[in-house]
């Protein structure tokens, strides 16, 4: 199995922005991570929804896993009380 590409869509550099930068150090930290290993053991497939959630502290990353190409969307970054939403 080849490394996977990572995307960004553009709303995630705005969540982010707003974020503390040690917060945001360990969340890029993860999302480099997916590029090995896009199914870690502490990821959750969201029910209803083709996406992935991956827990860094009080943070969640969503994203979306495309196989066939070999590519990891990163959709949405933000506070677990918010992100759902």
């Amino acid at each position: 199995m080849g490394k996977y590409s990572i995307l960004f869509r553009r709303s995630v550099l705005k969540d982010l922005a707003v974020l503390p930068k040690k917060d945001v150090q360990r969340i890029m930290e993860a999302i480099r991570a997916l590029a090995v290993d896009p199914r870690p053991p502490q990821s959750q497939k969201l029910s209803g929804r083709e996406q992935y959630r991956l827990r860094q502290g009080a943070y969640r990353i969503l994203y979306v896993i495309q196989d066939d190409v070999l590519i990891v969307t990163v959709v949405t970054v933000g506070h677990r009380r918010e992100v759902y939403r």
